[in-house]
């Protein structure tokens, strides 16, 4: 029997990725364990998948654009990045993604106003959006139980 993949950023699984250099490591979770242990995850950072480089300059979307806080303009990055997640997907056959909350390519459902000030609005990053549009249903690591009892229950 094939094993169901999932898209995850990599930050999630320890992987030096974010604009800082750092991580969001969620790999002590129970349920990120069976995933690694049955082999089902595939790491992808959008950023550096479309090119930006770790450490960055913090980005937010700004007027569907997505702008860093130097006020440089990095969508093509970000839709380079979200192009090559769903590439991925499609080449794995992947139905769901476990993407990071409030990122302005992973947030799903909250992501920053583009303000810098740590304000939430409704709305998704680039590669959410289009792994969204291409039928792939994305979780984050805030809602990862909906996903478990998808796939174990």
């Amino acid at each position: 029997m094939k094993k169901e993949k999932i898209l995850i950023s990599s930050c999630l699984v320890g992987e030096n990725v974010k604009y800082d250099g750092g991580n969001n490591d969620i790999t002590a979770d129970t349920f990120i364990q069976k995933l690694l242990n049955e082999d089902m995850l595939i790491p992808l950072c959008p950023e550096v998948a479309g090119g930006l480089e770790t450490p960055r300059v913090p980005v937010e979307i700004v007027n569907k654009k997505a702008i860093n806080q130097e006020g440089e303009d990095k969508t093509l990055f970000f839709e380079r990045g979200a192009q090559r997640a769903l590439e991925l997907c499609k080449e794995f056959d992947i139905k769901y993604a476990i993407l990071k909350f409030r990122s302005p390519s992973c947030g799903s459902e909250l992501i920053y106003d583009g303000t810098f000030t740590h304000t939430l609005v409704t709305g998704d990053g680039f590669c959410s959006k289009l792994l969204k549009e291409n039928g792939i249903e994305v979780f984050s690591e805030k809602n990862m139980e909906k996903l478990e009892k998808i796939l174990f229950n």
